[in-house]
């Protein structure tokens, strides 16, 4: 089977680089996709779940998340921080 997309290992190394910062935080992220890949992250206190995206952009690549969350692929340890901060909400 051939990559539907000339980006996906370049996404796939992205994404396992947050994936790997998110235990230290107290949440859980694992791979879905297989070649065109996302990351499903979950905080298992709180229940709450979100998909994170890795991009090309113009300057370099970006992790999307809902709901508007965006951050630059640079910095994978803020990216989780972020997404830390949503799923922790409770409410």
């Amino acid at each position: 089977m051939t990559s539907t997309s000339t980006y996906g290992p370049q996404r796939r190394t992205h994404l396992e680089t947050l994936a790997g910062q998110l235990p230290e935080r107290g949440i859980v992220g694992r791979m879905l996709g297989g070649d065109d890949p996302v990351l499903w992250v979950w905080h298992p206190r709180t229940g709450h779940q979100t998909i994170v995206f890795a991009t090309p952009t113009i300057d370099g690549w970006m992790f999307l998340w809902s709901p508007d969350g965006q951050e630059s692929a640079e910095d994978p340890a803020r990216t989780a921080d972020a997404v830390t901060k949503l799923l922790s909400r409770t409410g």
